[in-house]
């Protein structure tokens, strides 16, 4: 089986062209572009604090840092109103996230299906993979909480074995090796949450819509075809990885050529997809594309459909 990259990419990029472009209206654009704005919800870097610089004057040397669990919790039991605040906000943010999880889930098959058919709808699609859209938000809800987990456990490992670095008897070149072993980890840890959200999005959502199944039923119908072809979904991963920053450099680029208006206009979330809606197409149809050289099985887009123009001829 001889599965290539470029050429999906170039049917993709070409289906962008002929959808959007081909000719242009501006509200495809705004129409399609909601629904990307809903499908990639959860997907956005959020907003990151500016406090880098702030020095905390409570913590004058690092075994400090073993007493802040235990005074932290001891000043929120005498600080009743804190607690209070502190929880319905925790309470409010996880309830947001539970909301954007669902909406996204939902976005997630309107974007599809508009970019399988080359339209612009919002209401038939919504309601057409209503069983799709809250499988793939249950799958995720619960994948969600187990990552956490993980994460946290691992946050508690890290911070257990920095406590015994400092209070321990250990040489230099243990901590060393412990840093490199904690490291390791954490780059594991994203690579694989990494990988899975990925195959989720690319691969079976798009089998979850062509075959209205439950997210658990199209992992299982994805995994036989990720296990046999292991490597071709790897590198797969490592173009698209390479893709983000190609892309990443084009935005900094038009941010910066346009006098910092881009930013302005990227940094609202709408709009920001709206403007950016070329890419997120392109990527989607590329996923579509890459997939179908599998088979059959996996063909997406109409067979009446003409090859886009300026595309290979599909074989």
């Amino acid at each position: 089986m001889n599965i290539l990259y470029f050429e999906p990419f170039s049917r993709g990029w070409a289906r962008m062209k002929k959808a959007l472009f081909q000719p242009f209206d501006l509200n495809k654009w705004f129409v399609v572009g909601f629904t990307a704005f809903l499908a990639g919800l959860l997907d956005r870097p959020g907003g990151r604090g500016g406090g880098g610089n702030k020095k905390w004057d409570g913590f004058h040397d690092l075994n400090n840092i073993a007493d802040f669990p235990s005074e932290a919790w001891d000043w929120l039991m005498n600080h009743p109103g804190w607690f209070s605040l502190i929880l319905f906000g925790l309470v409010f943010f996880i309830s947001l996230a539970i909301l954007f999880i669902w909406l996204s889930s939902r976005g997630k098959f309107m974007f599809l299906d508009n970019v399988v058919h080359d339209k612009a709808q919002i209401t038939k699609p919504w309601y057409q993979y209503k069983i799709q859209g809250d499988s793939l938000f249950l799958w995720r809800l619960v994948y969600g909480f187990i990552c956490l987990a993980a994460f946290i456990a691992m946050l508690i490992f890290f911070f257990s074995i920095i406590l015994s670095m400092f209070h321990g008897d250990i040489s230099g070149a243990q901590k060393v090796s412990s840093i490199i072993g904690m490291v390791m980890l954490f780059l594991t840890f994203i690579l694989i949450t990494g990988y899975i959200s990925l195959f989720l999005n690319d691969f079976v959502v798009p089998i979850m819509y062509k075959y209205n199944l439950t997210a658990i039923k199209a992992w299982n119908r994805f995994l036989p075809l990720f296990t046999q072809h292991f490597l071709y979904f790897v590198l797969y991963g490592i173009i698209i990885f390479l893709l983000i920053i190609l892309v990443v450099i084009c935005v900094i680029l038009f941010g910066l050529l346009t006098c910092c208006i881009g930013f302005l206009l990227l940094i609202i979330p709408y709009i920001g997809s709206v403007v950016t809606l070329p890419i997120s197409y392109t990527f989607r149809a590329f996923s579509l594309e890459f997939l179908e050289q599998f088979g059959p099985e996996y063909t997406f887009f109409p067979k009446s459909e003409e090859t886009p123009a300026g595309s290979p001829a599909q074989q």
